[in-house]
């Protein structure tokens, strides 16, 4: 819609400045027949016959709204104004230039017929001995007129088609693009699917085994097995629904903040002792916005598990009318103002989303200790 509304602005744009361009092309011609009418007639032309060249003329400035009946009133009034004044080959400039963009514009027939009329006007008005002489010095110029006319239309013509093979070009470079990202996300779904889909099976199956063996013997199942089946479990159905975006190209259903409680009970269900707190009146996010807060508390929380242990970790969203914003905070053994951890796949993709968004993003141990990742989404104002 943006890019529409600024073509249409440009196009608006180009119509004004090609509207004053042919308004001060028409007040120099008029002008100048004008000024020859004022230095061959002694007293000065007469009131209708400046009346005549002025509307002739200043005529030609719509040109391209109605080509050939503004070709028509330009003419008649210069041949009015021919008969009544007898002036010189001066007062063809309009009729002339008038015949050049009718010609441009493809309506031949119209100006050679408008031409030969006003011609054989001009001859007959001419005063004897005169007349043969400048008649055929005008059909020179008419002549020259519709050559010009000729191949301004057929270099506008070279370069509409050469917009056309730009756009042509262009739409196909994009079709090409598209196809091979569609292919080459086939490409990393059957490499997925292959080598993490298996792993993870494998890890599923042998946790559930685990699981209903302990559980056959009357022995406690632990924690940490419940975690990880429950943890390989949801991490097959979400690559399934990977698999299927990779596949589709369409988005993941469940994969924003909706489901931050089915999260959060994961993390606490494998030790972390994860707490979520809500500040701003709740209210419906973009999906894009929704999708990257959900993946960067995943993401957090993923790397708490993986480094800090069963730390405390707390999990706040904040809205705000303009943006909203992550922190997720542990107090594991991260030393206190060290240095920022080398970026890793995780803290990579979490600055790609934010960045993607036009968001911030801070991820580095705490003053006090431990780590924090926070996050500012910006949002539109509505």
């Amino acid at each position: 819609m943006r890019a529409d509304g600024e073509q249409r602005e440009q196009q608006d744009q180009q119509g004004w400045r090609t509207g004053l361009i042919d308004a001060a092309f028409a007040a120099v011609i008029g002008g100048a027949v004008l000024i020859a009418a004022f230095a061959t007639s002694g007293p000065g032309p007469a009131p209708a016959d400046v009346v005549l060249i002025t509307a002739g003329s200043l005529a030609l400035a719509a040109h391209r709204l109605a080509p050939v009946p503004l070709l028509v009133f330009t003419a008649a009034c210069m041949l009015g104004y021919v008969v009544h004044a007898n002036p010189g080959t001066s007062a063809a400039f309009p009729v002339v230039a008038g015949v050049h963009a009718v010609i441009r514009a493809g309506h031949r027939a119209a100006a050679i017929a408008v031409s030969v009329v006003f011609l054989v006007g001009f001859f007959l008005a001419s005063p004897s001995g005169g007349g043969i002489e400048r008649t055929l010095l005008l059909h020179g110029w008419f002549i020259c007129a519709g050559v010009t006319g000729l191949i301004d239309k057929n270099w506008q013509a070279y370069l509409h088609q050469s917009e056309q093979r730009a756009a042509e070009a262009e739409r196909t470079k994009e079709e090409a693009a598209l196809r091979r990202a569609g292919e080459e996300r086939l490409r990393i779904a059957r490499e997925l699917h292959d080598s993490l889909t298996h792993s993870i099976s494998i890890v599923k199956l042998q946790a559930g085994v685990a699981v209903h063996l302990a559980r056959k013997r009357g022995e406690d199942v632990p924690e940490a097995l419940l975690a990880i089946q429950e943890a390989s479990g949801e991490a097959m159905r979400e690559l399934r629904a990977t698999l299927e975006v990779l596949r589709t190209d369409a988005v993941a259903p469940g994969s924003g903040l909706a489901r931050l409680g089915e999260l959060v009970e994961r993390a606490r269900t494998a030790g972390l002792a994860a707490s979520v707190t809500v500040t701003g009146p709740e209210r419906a996010l973009p999906d894009d916005v929704d999708r990257a807060a959900y993946r960067i508390v995943q993401e957090a929380l993923t790397n708490v598990a993986r480094h800090a242990g069963r730390a405390k970790t707390t999990v706040e969203l904040a809205y705000a009318p303009d943006h909203f914003s992550i922190r997720v905070e542990d107090e594991g053994s991260a030393a206190p103002g060290g240095q920022p951890p080398l970026p890793g796949t995780g803290l990579t993709g979490m600055r790609e989303r934010v960045t993607a968004l036009g968001g911030t993003l801070h991820a580095a141990p705490r003053p006090g200790g431990g780590f924090s990742v926070r996050a500012e989404l910006p949002l539109e104002i509505r």
